[in-house]
């Protein structure tokens, strides 16, 4: 049976380390800092040498035992740190981790990290693990757990909280792990000391377009279009621009096309160094989803609500009415807002949206 998070800090504070770990999950930033405090930890128990092997297409699995023989001059105790960002080893990967937990050799720890998991997942080798070591499941918080994640969290941080300022967090970052530990990190920083309340909190929380469009980019790449057209209906009830606003959407679906266009994800994702590295797991979904000509026209649509919003579009319409001129200013603006919408739904879910673009 797979261990708890608190129950993995507590054995790493408690004792020495296993021979073998499986940290595992879609949440993450769970997985990242699960797998730095075993780091960490390792490091503090003489585990000076580190061994990062990426598992890429067409991984040489023989790398595993070689490194599990090999020790530098200069350590006693070494990490293998295997990062298996889909979590599925295929046969060859499965039978040579099985192997080094059959018989884990002296002072050496196997990581394996995961960016994925389900029931699907699991097979000899997580089973391998387990049996001489732990398995760590980072599953994703239910909204009824957010608000003591967030507690716990800023207690952690030296900064306390009321209970409605942190439901309004809850509320706000919208089950976003990162854009909660990203703001608890600032506020404590701000309020060290102090009780946070929802006045407070409503002062200093970062809710301008700047930090809405990041959380926009996020969500739409992800696939959870309706928190992305959410945060588009926010924003455009703000008054907020639309270019600023546009200019990091067109960044992010021009590295979408480059990474679709790549032969291999995984070196563009290591090339493009996406930060922070919890973020790849976003791209890889949205490329596993959307061919190449997908995001060419995602970008066609980006150009298209820039057109629209500087009055250059095509279809802008030129009439009177009687008595007056128009309003197109207006007009372009309402047009916008609706084109942005459709590019959300279309980069949300290129296979149900992609007609909304001309796909």
């Amino acid at each position: 049976m797979a261990a708890t998070l608190t129950a993995f800090r507590k054995q790493l504070a408690t004792s020495d380390l296993k021979p073998a770990y499986l940290i595992a999950g879609a949440e993450h930033l769970l997985v990242i800092e699960a797998a730095d405090a075993l780091r960490t930890r390792a490091k503090d128990l003489g585990y000076l040498e580190r061994d990062v092997l990426d598992v890429e297409p067409n991984f040489d699995w023989n790398r595993l035992a070689d490194s599990s023989r090999s020790m530098s001059l200069f350590a006693t105790r070494k990490l293998i740190d295997l990062r298996l960002p889909t979590g599925r080893p295929g046969k060859e990967g499965s039978a040579a981790i099985a192997e080094f937990c059959a018989s884990p050799p002296p002072d050496t720890v196997l990581l394996v990290s995961a960016n994925d998991w389900s029931s699907k997942h699991t097979g000899a080798w997580s089973t391998a693990i387990e049996r001489v070591g732990a398995a760590v499941i980072a599953w994703p918080l239910k909204r009824e757990e957010l608000p003591d994640w967030i507690t716990a969290r800023a207690n952690s941080r030296g900064l306390k909280m009321s209970t409605e300022a942190v439901a309004l967090l809850a509320d706000r970052v919208e089950g976003n792990l990162l854009a909660a530990a990203q703001e608890i990190d600032k506020l404590a920083l701000l309020h060290a000391g102090q009780v946070l309340d929802v006045a407070a909190l409503e002062a200093s929380v970062a809710d301008d377009a700047r930090y809405d469009v990041f959380r926009l980019a996020d969500a739409a790449i992800g696939g959870d279009a309706g928190r992305a057209l959410h945060i588009v209906a926010g924003l455009r009830a703000e008054g907020e621009e639309l270019i600023p606003l546009l200019g990091w959407m067109l960044t992010q679906l021009r590295l979408l096309l480059r990474l679709a266009s790549a032969s291999s994800v995984d070196a563009a994702l290591r090339n493009e160094r996406i930060w922070p590295q919890s973020r790849e797991g976003l791209f890889r979904r949205a490329v596993k989803n959307a061919d190449r000509a997908h995001w060419e026209r995602c970008l066609e649509q980006a150009g298209r609500i820039d057109r629209i919003v500087k009055g250059r579009d095509e279809l802008t319409p030129i009439y009177f009415t009687v008595g007056k001129l128009p309003d197109l200013t207006a007009w372009r603006e309402a047009n916008a807002w609706r084109e942005l919408e459709r590019l959300v739904a279309a980069i949300a879910a290129p296979r149900r949206a992609a007609k909304l673009i001309g796909g």
